[in-house]
């Protein structure tokens, strides 16, 4: 299934993928360390183990692998699948009779699906959720308990959404009048393409006039911030508790770590990669081919050199003080 070579007993059956300190005789274990071996020691209860051939001895059941976290992964997704959905409806779910919802699709208790929605086939959605107006779900979508899609909220195939995600509400945009804040219209629309997975908790706005878009193929943990008209693009990485401000442009393949801050109008260039807690001024493009990291965010070999200046300061302080002092006596000295 995997299309790699093996060892050992080729009839051994796998039923589920483990740690090494938990693993079982049906389990599957990896080791991703090039620059030590396996020991027969550190896994004697394991089925078989995923790991490159130079740190496999022989004796060991073993799949081998250049990339075996990877890999690992791969088979993961045979040996613990996603849910299927059972085509079972509960019966405190409502569906309205305007809305459209594919016969083997499941409705969990007290699920709410509103009139013009469309709900495709295979799509699970689990307790309390909420579908609005005009929302579209593609194939195969699992909405776990909690999640409330706005009105007019469309999902493409196979898109993930855990525990209180929340997609499509009005977005932070007010205009002061002199006296007080009136509410800019966020009257547009949120599209997020197939195979995205948002995690718990994260939301993610409907554009004020244009619409709020997420890539195909995109992961966002959970408690992440998306605003109004942000553009993601395919296969994103982003952290938990980043917050992403109105009509910022992320492009494809960029990884964001934990609790970086855009502000708004930002542009990341594809491929970037941000370091955890940096700060994206508004407005500022960060260019590809390079890793940033700091407030504001800047390229990495730049944030390092000045924070080893910065881990400095009381030291070069120090110096400048003692400069001054001797700069002040011997003015003394001269005026005398």
């Amino acid at each position: 299934m995997l299309g790699l070579e093996f060892q050992g007993e080729s009839t051994r059956l796998l039923r589920r993928v483990a740690a090494r300190e938990t693993a079982d005789d049906s389990s599957l274990i990896f080791v991703e360390d090039e620059g030590r071996k396996v020991f027969l020691s550190e896994a004697p209860q394991a089925a078989c183990v995923v790991a490159s051939r130079a740190s496999v001895p022989e004796g060991i059941n073993a799949i081998f692998s250049e990339h075996p976290k990877l890999d690992f992964s791969r088979a993961a997704a045979y040996l613990h699948p996603p849910p299927k959905s059972r085509g079972t409806r509960h019966p405190s779910a409502y569906v309205d009779p305007e809305a459209e919802v594919a016969d083997d699709a499941e409705l969990g208790p007290y699920t709410i699906v509103e009139a013009g929605a469309r709900i495709g086939g295979g799509c699970i959605l689990q307790a309390g959720v909420i579908v609005g107006r005009g929302c579209n779900l593609g194939k195969e979508c699992i909405l776990h308990p909690g999640v409330v899609l706005y009105p007019g909220a469309s999902l493409g195939d196979r898109v993930i959404l855990h525990a209180g995600v929340v997609i499509g509400c009005d977005g932070f945009g007010y205009v002061f009048d002199g006296r007080r804040h009136l509410k800019f219209p966020q009257v547009g629309g949120v599209a997020l393409e197939d195979d995205v997975e948002i995690g718990a908790n994260t939301t993610i706005d409907r554009g004020s006039l244009g619409t709020t878009h997420i890539g195909s193929g995109t992961k966002v943990d959970n408690l992440v911030q998306i605003a109004h008209n942000v553009d993601i693009g395919k296969h994103v990485v982003i952290a938990a508790q980043t917050g992403i401000s109105g009509s910022t442009v992320i492009e494809d393949f960029a990884v964001i770590g934990g609790q970086v801050g855009f502000g708004d109008h930002a542009r990341v260039e594809q491929g970037v990669i941000i370091g955890s807690k940096s700060g994206v001024l508004p407005g500022k493009i960060v260019r590809s081919g390079d890793v940033y990291w700091g407030v504001p965010v800047r390229p990495l070999r730049e944030y390092k050199r000045l924070n080893a200046i910065f881990s400095r300061l009381p030291e070069i302080k120090a110096g400048v003080d003692a400069l001054k002092k001797e700069v002040a006596e011997l003015r003394q000295k001269l005026q005398k």
